[in-house]
Formats: structure tokens, sequence, C-alpha cells
């Protein structure tokens, strides 16, 4: 794909350019939005920009391809590209972007690395970034003609029609159509760009998994972030915006504007194979979505659904958790919580767990209550067996031939790889989703 005299010089330059490249990728965000900071306010993350996470994915991503080019002249990293792509389409990130992302990017490596650049290697590395960004282009005005939006633009009203609250930290949001037309169709897995517009002004945009297919609707579920520190990321994140501000302000009848649905992980169609999904805290939003449509969809594959979190108190979805196995014909429930249990370690039980009694009669997981004796009863005969401490996937018996989702916290997403690979699981049969930049296992 590259010239053969642009293949030479990257591979000379690379070593410097991805030495350096944190410290490009930072001098062109100040860059960018000194010269643009309406794209900082209404496009990119402010949040992940005060984390230093999106430079860190921006880094990794140009490194990457450039590196895939070397060593692979003959085919692109089709799977990185495409992730991005619908990150991008939801984002409703334009084509013309495209060259001022390019002039201040060059920019910065020109100031970073002075001397070393001179027309040569900036000519070969503009071949690298138009070839990353015309491919993106591509893949994303396919993403958007088939989403129904073909100019590009996303945004669409949609009314909340109900909240409700799953744990003290999340809470569920179904939104419908302000138009009244009818509801995009989605996989299970994806998710949607959500636009507020908050007190300063700013319009801030966040990705929310579908958390169900409701009827006439769509299904997020939002963790209200807290500040502080967090494992994987460079610095302190600051209180999530707009989890917060859906949080303080969205109870019933807000308009929101709201994407099509996207996203790259999503359960196949096909295949009989066993299935692990495996999740932490908030990462359990679009295992619910999959399990639901398993359900749905009268599945007979061997289902294992692994979930982490703090305690049963936070668990949001946890009696869906239970139902929804409960109407498979082969699934078990996995449970790992943090806090201590009071009760004997690996005990497999019904739906009565410490605190069970906190969901019954609540709706957790779509918008219809389940209140009914007969339901809460099903519920409680399913099994499910419950661990104290973090998920260990070495104390279950993985299948052989298991396909596996994984969502949660990118530490806890490269442990359970790393026991799956360990287990036998290959690596092309382990999808995962990350909330935020895409930082790799």
């Amino acid at each position: 794909m590259l010239s053969p005299k642009s293949a030479e010089t990257v591979r000379a330059t690379l070593p410097a350019v991805s030495g350096a490249i944190g410290e490009i990728t930072t001098l062109f965000y100040e860059k960018l939005f000194a010269a643009r900071p309406e794209l900082l306010r209404h496009l990119f993350n402010r949040g992940n920009q005060a984390n230093g996470s999106q430079q860190q994915a921006l880094a990794g991503a140009v490194a990457t391809f450039a590196r895939h080019l070397i060593e692979h002249p003959d085919r692109r990293p089709d799977a990185m590209l495409t992730r991005i792509a619908h990150k991008h389409a939801s984002l409703g990130v334009r084509p013309e972007q495209y060259p001022v992302v390019r002039e201040h990017l060059f920019a910065a490596i020109a100031e970073v690395l002075g001397d070393t650049v001179n027309d040569e290697v900036v000519r070969a590395w503009d071949e690298v970034y138009w070839l990353m960004a015309h491919a993106l282009i591509a893949v994303e005005k396919r993403l958007l003609d088939e989403a129904g939006v073909p100019d590009g633009e996303v945004w669409r009203p949609y009314r909340v029609a109900a909240r409700i609250e799953e744990t003290a930290e999340v809470a569920t949001f179904l939104l419908r159509p302000a138009d009244g037309g009818p509801v995009p169709s989605s996989r299970p897995g994806q998710y949607v760009s959500v636009r507020v517009q908050l007190p300063d002004g700013a319009r801030q945009i966040r990705q929310y998994s579908l958390s169900g297919q409701p009827d006439g609707g769509l299904q997020i579920s939002v963790k209200r972030v807290a500040g502080g520190r967090r494992p994987g990321v460079p610095s302190e994140d600051p209180a999530g915006e707009v989890s917060g501000h859906l949080h303080a302000h969205v109870h019933g009848g807000e308009t929101l504007h709201v994407s099509p649905p996207f996203g790259d992980v999503v359960l196949g169609d096909d295949g009989e194979g066993p299935l692990l999904l495996a999740s932490a805290g908030i990462g359990c939003t679009p295992m619910m979505a999959m399990l639901a449509h398993l359900a749905a969809t009268g599945s007979r594959r061997r289902i294992i659904a692994a979930h982490a979190d703090r305690s049963p108190a936070t668990h949001p979805f946890r009696t869906d958790l239970h139902r929804l196995t409960g109407k498979l014909s082969d699934a078990t429930a996995e449970l790992w919580y943090e806090d201590q249990l009071p009760h004997e370690d690996g005990l497999r039980r019904g739906g009565g767990l410490p605190g069970g009694e906190e969901g019954v009669g609540r709706r957790t997981g779509d918008v219809e209550e389940m209140a009914e004796v007969a339901d809460v009863a099903e519920v409680a005969a399913d099994p499910v067996t419950v661990r104290s401490g973090m998920m260990d996937l070495e104390r279950i018996a993985v299948p052989a031939g298991t396909t596996a989702y994984l969502c949660g916290p990118v530490p806890f997403m490269k442990a359970v790889r790393a026991q799956l690979l360990a287990s036998g699981v290959p690596a092309s049969r382990i999808h995962y989703e990350v909330f935020g930049p895409d930082l790799g296992l």
C-alpha cells in the first residue's frame, strides 16, 4: 500500500516517531484546540482530554497503522479501522475534518522532532496519514449509509419516556423518537452516542451501550462517574460531566439528541458453539442486551454469564440476569463480589443472593414490571454461583470452542483475556468492548 520509497522512510523513522508519539499527540491537541476551540466543546470528550486517555488512543492508532503498513504491506488492519470508524460515525465526524487534523498533527511532529523532519519524511508520513484517513472516510460513509443518514446528520431527538433506578449509581433511560418515526435497527452489543448541552453551553457527547431492546424505543443505562484515580489511565479522572448531568437533570419527558446504533463488537447471528459473556461493573450493559436477545430467540447454546462487581447492591440488572439465564435451556450465571460475602464462598444457590430481596419487584433491564409472584418464584429457582473476590475463570469449566465477549475496565479485561488464553481459548474468539478510547489489551 505504501510506495517503496515511503515505506523505506517510515521504517527508518518509525522508532523516533513512536518514541515521541505521546509528546507529539499532546502538542497536537493543544494546537488543534487553540485553533478550533469548538471541537473541544462540542465534539471531543473533555474528560478523556483531561486524563490523557484520548492522547494515548490516538498515539496507539497512528503507530499501529504505520507499523502494520511496514510489516504487512499487502493488507490493511481492517479490524482496527472498523472500530475507529464506528466511533467516528456515531460522533458525526465529517470528511472535511481530516485535513484539519492533518494540519495540526504534522505541525506537532515537526516541532517535536525538529530537523529530523525533512521533506522526504513529511511526504512519507503524509502518505501514511492519508491512507488511514481515506480508509476511515470510506468505512464511515458505508456505516452512515447503512444507518440511513448518508448526509452525516446523525443527531435525532428522542423523548425520555422512563427512568429506572437500577442501583444507587446506575439509571436506565428509555428513549422514544420524538418525531414518532420508527426506531433504528440495532444488534446486541452496539451503542449510541448521546449529546447534551451542559450549563456552560458546551454540547458534550458520550457513547452508551444499548442495555436492552424494548419495543418502540432505545434503552441505555448510565453509571454516574465519580472523579478520582482510575486504573489504566495516566492521571485523575474528572467527575463525569454527561453522566452527572443525566443523573441530576433527566427524569422523564426531556429531549436528548441520540445517534443511530453503531459498534463492531456484536453478537454473531451464526454459530452454535458455547458463549462466555464476561463483564465487570457497568460493563454488563452490552452483555445484558446479548443475553436478552439469546433468551428472546430461544437459543440452545451453552452460555456462561460471568460478572464481577463490588457487591450485590452495586450490581446492575442482577434480577434480570437470573431471569434471563432461567429462560435459557443451558445457561448459568457466575458472580464474583469484591466485598466479602457472609455466606460460603462458591455456594450454588438460586435467586436468594445476599441482599437478593432488594431486586425483587423492581424493574431492572426493560421497562415492564416483573413483580408477579410467578415471575419472582421463577427467578428464585435460577441457579447461580456466587463467590467473593476478583473474577477467576480458572474456577469454572470453560467449554472447548467457546467464543467470549468481554466488557469492563481495561485491567479487568486484560486479566480475563489472559485467563481465557491460558485455558485454550484462541485470541480470535475473544472480543472486547472498551468504554472510552481503545488503548488495546
